[in-house]
């Protein structure tokens, strides 16, 4: 049985994570506030910044950013910016 929440970043119920997906207090505000829908929007924006910036997870410095752009995008309402990236019109 799927939980509902109150999705902070698409500003309306929808079902919540099954689990913390990310460790510490960002992880669990994520777990709180952030829905499976809303996730997945970064988890294609965060593939994107990944490919684009040749980012290694294995780096600290190129995890920090991802953290900090995701918290950006999830909780402060910014998109993700990717050079040469047009989105396609609806």
């Amino acid at each position: 049985m799927s939980r509902t929440i109150f999705c902070t970043f698409l500003q309306r119920d929808a079902d919540g994570q099954d689990f913390q997906l990310y460790p510490g207090e960002i992880g669990k505000r994520i777990y709180n506030e952030i829905s499976k829908e809303a996730w997945g929007e970064w988890m294609k924006k965060q593939t994107m910044l990944i490919n684009e910036k040749k980012l290694s997870m294995m780096n600290v410095e190129d995890r920090k950013l991802l953290e900090e752009e995701m918290t950006r995008f999830l909780f402060e309402g910014h998109d993700i910016h990717i050079e040469g990236y047009t989105p396609p019109s609806e």
